[in-house]
């Protein structure tokens, strides 16, 4: 586990960077976490990913369908993959937990997959 000292505010992370408590997610944690994966800045598009991610999850505790993602928001199709390449990023700065018995595969190292694993 690390942590990172935000605006006078422990926050923890898990070891492959997910945040431990959702509730210490605001769009400025969303910052630090892209920022860790080496993305420096979060477009007003990709914020709308995460916002709409977080509400999902929110709702039915899942993660959402990709084009449903896409659809809701009012952006292109495929946006996810075009705005993160890997959704489990957008899941992560998103500041939701660590996908369980699932990961993303990549045939391509374009598109990526939901595939159950572990």
């Amino acid at each position: 586990m690390t942590n990172v000292n935000y605006r006078g505010k422990t926050v923890n992370f898990d070891d492959e960077g997910f945040l431990e408590n959702m509730e210490d997610w605001n769009e400025g944690i969303a910052r630090v976490l892209a920022s860790r994966e080496g993305l420096e800045n979060l477009s007003s598009e990709q914020l709308a990913i995460i916002r709409f991610m977080r509400g999902y999850y929110s709702k039915h505790s899942a993660f959402p369908i990709l084009n449903y993602v896409c659809k809701s928001i009012d952006q292109p199709r495929k946006c996810v993959d075009s705005q993160f390449i890997n959704p489990e990023l957008a899941w992560k700065f998103a500041g939701l937990p660590k996908l369980s018995g699932i990961h993303f595969v990549s045939r391509d190292g374009d598109h990526f997959t939901m595939e159950e694993c572990c």
